[in-house]
């Protein structure tokens, strides 16, 4: 590595670190105060909001990453036309193309970085933070059930507990729920038991009966039961979720048949779009450094600055988007077009190059215009 592509790949590091830990420290600032009021109004400890925050941070700095690698390219390159580096640069017989090289270096550091992140930290963070909230769900349904209170957990819902003995037993249970129009159900047993569940916590009401009352019919229905379970987990939070793509890793995905898909609920086609995703994510910090660096030198000269440049690369991170989300579609639809991930990679390959070839014409060098 020569000393010139040392010197721009250390401007373009530190510059790059900055605007990471600047938007990582805004984005997750935003998302852990609405987190915090969520888990503080359901009394949950401060070291609880602390680990969660902590195992949302890789999602974070996946969405950061990108755009600090733009922001740092478009940076360094006005600081070089403002402090006419760049005209020293190409008086030496640099072309545009050769300087193009360190940002590429640059966004390949970027881009294993995400790499790591997509493959490695992201399944793991959202794996633990999925099983945590599970658990925290569970725990909240466990303090609402309180004795000796009219307590509505939901919309709908009314609990009351006569007694909790130290055995975890509740005595004299009684639940109305008139959730469903025109329906209400009340429950009353003589004991129960609150447990977990495979989809969450279960509370197996023993000796009791229903009352069902139909608004429309005006009729009364009593039905007795020796046991009964009822779904207390749904109450306050999501009830039984299925497998999240996302949070498995990338060496089941890899290996996955069809008997574990059916028994998890996914399809071959969303495995084969994840897999394929983990790969191509990490290649658009490429594309949007190279991008952000060679669209500063477009267009004449101008005192007033870059501005407009600037605002044309991100219409083009802009349409490179809107085109991935457009492919993911019809990608989730058919196994066999799991390639349609690496289409934003191709068609921001496919800017840059035409980026380079303005930007390398004779009358767009940096000498001819700063005569100009």
């Amino acid at each position: 590595m020569s000393r010139i592509d040392r010197y721009l790949l250390a401007q373009l590091v530190t510059v790059f670190a900055f605007f990471t830990l600047v938007l990582v420290s805004v984005y997750w600032v935003n998302r852990a105060a609405r987190l915090f009021d969520a888990l503080i109004g359901d009394g949950q400890s401060f070291w609880v909001f602390l680990e969660l925050s902590v195992l949302t941070l890789p999602n974070v700095i996946r969405v950061v990453l990108p755009l600090s690698a733009f922001a740092a390219a478009v940076y360094v390159a006005i600081r070089l036309t403002r402090d006419n580096e760049m005209v020293v640069l190409q008086g030496t017989g640099l072309s545009f193309l050769r300087l193009m090289r360190p940002v590429a270096l640059f966004g390949l550091i970027v881009a294993l970085m995400l790499g790591v992140l997509m493959h490695v930290l992201m399944p793991l963070s959202r794996a633990q933070l999925a099983e945590r909230q599970i658990e925290i769900a569970e725990n909240i349904t466990s303090r609402l059930l309180r004795a000796g209170e009219f307590l509505e957990p939901a919309d709908g819902i009314v609990v009351f507990l006569r007694e909790v003995t130290a055995e975890g037993k509740l005595r004299d249970v009684f639940l109305a729920d008139s959730r469903t129009l025109g329906v209400r159900v009340e429950y009353s047993a003589a004991s129960a038991f609150l447990v977990p569940g495979p989809q969450g916590p279960v509370l197996y009401m023993l000796d009791g009966v229903a009352l069902i009352h139909a608004s429309a019919t005006n009729r009364l229905t009593t039905i007795a039961f020796d046991d009964l379970s009822y779904d207390v987990g749904s109450l306050i939070g999501p009830a039984g979720r299925g497998a999240d793509v996302r949070e498995l890793p990338t060496p089941f995905l890899q290996n996955v048949d069809a008997a574990a898909l059916e028994e998890i609920g996914l399809t071959l086609a969303e495995v084969r779009f994840e897999l394929a995703s983990r790969n191509a994510q990490p290649l658009l910090a490429i594309v949007t450094s190279l991008i952000g660096f060679a669209a500063v030198f477009l267009g004449q000269f101008s005192r007033l600055g870059a501005w407009r440049q600037v605002l044309g690369a991100i219409f083009a991170l802009a349409l490179i988007q809107l085109v991935g989300n457009a492919s993911s579609g019809l990608a989730l639809r058919d196994a066999a077009r799991a390639g349609l991930a690496f289409v934003p990679v191709g068609l921001g390959v496919l800017l840059i190059v035409l980026m380079v070839f303005v930007a390398s014409r004779p009358r767009f060098t940096y000498r001819q215009r700063g005569v100009a």
